[in-house]
């Protein structure tokens, strides 16, 4: 598997959604990651739900970057927003389920506070074997705004 860094930024508009995610892809394979189990599916779910979380919050440009290195493919997402994102749960409402699948996918998570805005962020494994991707089990330091699971 390749290691690597992508930074792109997407305008307010509901067609960075479906741009995001086609990056996602585009990019993955081009580093080798999308024939590890379902990695590329996931993160392209989880960036989509990342972006529409900053489309929807903040109205604001939204900056996607990836990092692929050791074993871990991370994915953040920066907007202008201050808003920390909430796990609710998984209901019968169309909307508001985003953090939920971050927290139940990813293998963590977290949200960090960027002068004006938040950098939202996940990882998942990416070295091929079933205990490299699993999600650790208990909440690590980091507060509540970082969530780590195996």
């Amino acid at each position: 598997m390749g290691a690597g860094h992508l930074t792109v930024e997407y305008d307010p508009r509901p067609s960075a959604v479906r741009e995001a995610r086609a990056e996602v892809r585009r990019q993955l394979e081009e580093w080798g990651i999308t024939d590890l189990d379902d990695v590329a599916d996931v993160a392209e779910l989880l960036v989509s739900e990342l972006a529409t979380n900053a489309l929807l919050h903040s109205a604001s440009r939204f900056r996607l970057t990836l990092f692929a290195a050791h074993g871990i493919l991370r994915c953040e997402v920066r907007d202008a927003g201050r808003r920390v994102p909430k796990v609710l749960e998984a209901g019968a409402s169309e909307s508001g389920r985003g953090m939920f699948l971050v927290d139940a996918l990813a293998r963590r998570w977290g949200c960090h506070q960027d002068g004006v805005g938040k950098t939202v962020w996940f990882e998942l494994g990416t070295c091929g074997s079933g205990d490299c991707c699993r999600r650790q089990s208990q909440a690590t330091t980091g507060g509540p705004a970082e969530r780590s699971r195996a």
